[in-house]
């Protein structure tokens, strides 16, 4: 894992992200709250949110949706995978392969919500710019 930053000193320009939700429980506005939250993410830190896998049931590691965005992975310039916390790759078992996987496309994993605790009274899935840096991950297997 590190901290850099992600285009404040890179020459590119919106880099490609896809978002991945694991939705299993709660109503439409939960999920469009999700959505917003990642939307709004990858608005503050210019990244190009190009599509948004969500797996409605339980976690399978092979699951529809999840095929789908190590499909999109493998496109030409993307840059990684996005979602809300880790909690959303699945139960531990399962994370761990997904984790491996999309690693295995040599792109980015980025969480908004770090695994730190945060005592902000800000949105609970935006943390404020002082500690926006802090919030991506990238993690490789």
């Amino acid at each position: 894992m590190d901290d850099e930053l992600i285009t404040e000193r890179r020459s590119v320009a919106f880099p490609r992200v896809f978002g991945y939700l694991r939705h299993v429980s709660g109503g439409p506005a939960r999920h469009a709250a999700l959505v917003d939250c990642l939307t709004e993410y990858c608005r503050q830190h210019e990244l190009a949110l190009c599509g948004l896998f969500t797996d409605r049931l339980t976690a399978d590691v092979r699951s529809p949706a999840f095929v789908g965005l190590l499909d999109a992975l493998e496109l030409p310039d993307t840059y990684g995978t996005i979602m809300p916390a880790l909690s959303h790759l699945g139960p531990r078992r399962v994370a761990a392969a997904r984790k491996q996987q999309i690693g295995a496309t040599s792109t980015r994993l980025l969480v908004v919500r770090s695994i730190r605790p945060t005592t902000d009274q800000a949105h609970p899935a935006v943390r404020p710019s002082s500690s926006e840096a802090k919030g991506v991950r990238g993690v490789h297997s």
